[in-house]
């Protein structure tokens, strides 16, 4: 059975604690990703800025570009395993709505697997849509 460590991205851009909303934007357009985890000096995952969070937490607040990335971040992170099952990581992303799940080793991130690479993957494509469906659904209005 394949693991996350078989289809996760290893090479991940990350932001640090002390960069700024810039340097978050910065890097979400140059490497044209949504998501952006924020570690510590020594690698250890802080958080996790989308770019949801830079409109919403930042520039709908009127923060500076130069405001510290951590007043908009978040720092309630769900996290995998390298060696967590695929169906383990696509059950808790969908438990928990979310598209990109950092897989973290001793507090360290090591990678990132989202739901484009589980639908890659041929044998995880089924939980991957199981997933998106979970997450794409809108809470009922009563």
């Amino acid at each position: 059975m394949k693991t996350v460590k078989d289809i996760m991205t290893s090479d991940v851009s990350v932001c640090h604690t002390d960069d700024t909303l810039y340097d978050a934007a910065r890097i979400m357009k140059q490497k044209n990703i949504g998501a952006v985890p924020v570690c510590d000096t020594e690698g250890n995952l802080m958080g996790m800025v989308t770019d949801r969070d830079l409109v919403l937490r930042g520039y709908a607040d009127k923060k500076a570009e130069t405001t510290p990335i951590q007043q908009v971040m978040s720092d309630h992170l769900y996290h995998v395993a390298k060696d967590a099952t695929l169906e383990e990581a696509s059950k808790q992303m969908a438990q928990h709505q979310i598209r990109r799940l950092p897989v973290v080793e001793n507090g360290k991130l090591t990678g990132i697997i989202s739901l484009g690479d589980l639908s890659i993957d041929a044998k995880s494509d089924h939980a991957a849509g199981v997933a998106l469906q979970d997450i794409s659904e809108r809470p009922e209005l009563h």
